[in-house]
């Protein structure tokens, strides 16, 4: 595995605190209906990101996940404030205001969105991969998707084929407890999503989520092996969401204090618990990250708040062209 060193913990921080508070204004411009429509959020689940893209090559791996998938994108590069457009409904967003919370994307930065249906990015992922097996490109697909999702009939389509064409792709489970509402010890008899890898013979197991060494430690072993050669990998991050399963959600299902208890081991909480036993940082430098994500956040509110809501011709720039059917000028 590449170092974990003094700049990746400081990087790490400043990544994952410009994620958290990218999401907290989210909320807040959601409850004042700037942003539409269905908004899952990412609080407590950092760590995985942030480890795998440390294990990640970004010249050429890609990545895929459900509707939990506002962060992801800007960790592999794309402009904070394209995300922010989007999810506004603005031109300057990533799809041009068309895609919204659910549906980020960016071909340019290799990741695949943002899928709404349950379970619809798993086979998906695999196909990514197969490309780049077919093309040999030597990219690696890091498909995720929820505790759900793992239930889905697509899941095991998806790994028999994986494993049959050895595809390189690393499937990752986000195991944050529940299932919208439902938790994990109710969907199925059985708690350890993970060995549902073993019915393939899969490499697979179970990784501290919470804790962005251990997952880069796992995510660089398994992305090794899909590089080489040798097939894929399922991995079940256990992580926790600290907020609801999406903005609407009353979260009747558990209690304020299993929250605060898995608080105890926020991801961020861990790296600058690390920074400052190891003398990283100084108190100064420690706030000046925090304000530089703050600065980074109210710009990206100002970009999406100023830039224009997309044009009624647009509708008709981006359906399919057909030669036959010439009717409707495409321009995109």
């Amino acid at each position: 595995m590449k170092e974990v060193t003094k700049e990746v913990y400081l990087k790490w921080y400043e990544d994952m605190l410009l994620w958290r508070k990218f999401e907290d204004k989210l909320a807040a411009l959601y409850i004042q209906q700037k942003i539409r429509g269905f908004l899952h959020l990412y609080n407590g689940q950092e760590a995985v990101l942030a480890g795998a893209l440390h294990a990640m090559d970004l010249s050429k791996d890609k990545m895929i996940t459900a509707y939990r998938n506002h962060v992801q994108p800007i960790g592999m590069g794309v402009d904070p404030r394209r995300v922010m457009a989007e999810l506004m409904g603005k031109v300057t967003g990533t799809s041009k205001g068309m895609g919204g919370s659910m549906h980020i994307f960016s071909k340019e930065h290799r990741f695949y969105g943002g899928h709404g249906i349950v379970g619809g990015q798993i086979p998906l992922g695999a196909g990514l991969a197969f490309g780049d097996k077919y093309n040999n490109t030597g990219g690696v697909t890091m498909t995720y998707f929820g505790d759900g999702a793992s239930r889905q009939g697509s899941l095991h389509e998806a790994f028999n084929m994986a494993m049959l064409w050895k595809l390189p792709v690393v499937f990752i489970v986000e195991n944050n407890g529940y299932a919208m509402g439902t938790s994990v010890e109710r969907t199925a008899n059985h708690s350890d999503i993970w060995k549902l890898g073993l019915g393939y013979e899969m490499p697979c197991g179970p990784v501290d989520g919470m804790n962005p060494v251990k997952v880069a430690e796992a995510m660089t072993e398994a992305i090794e092996r899909a590089r080489s050669g040798g097939g894929p990998t399922f991995l079940e991050m256990k992580t926790y969401r600290y907020r609801g399963h999406s903005m609407s959600d009353a979260q009747l299902y558990r209690s304020k204090e299993e929250v605060e208890e898995y608080k105890k081991i926020d991801p961020i909480t861990q790296v600058l618990d690390v920074i400052k036993d190891q003398k990283f940082a100084s108190t100064e430098e420690i706030a000046a990250i925090e304000k530089r994500v703050k600065d980074l956040i109210e710009e990206c509110v100002k970009f999406a708040e100023e830039s224009p809501y997309p044009e009624i011709q647009q509708l008709y720039d981006v359906v399919y062209a057909q030669e036959d059917y010439p009717f409707i000028p495409h321009k995109l």
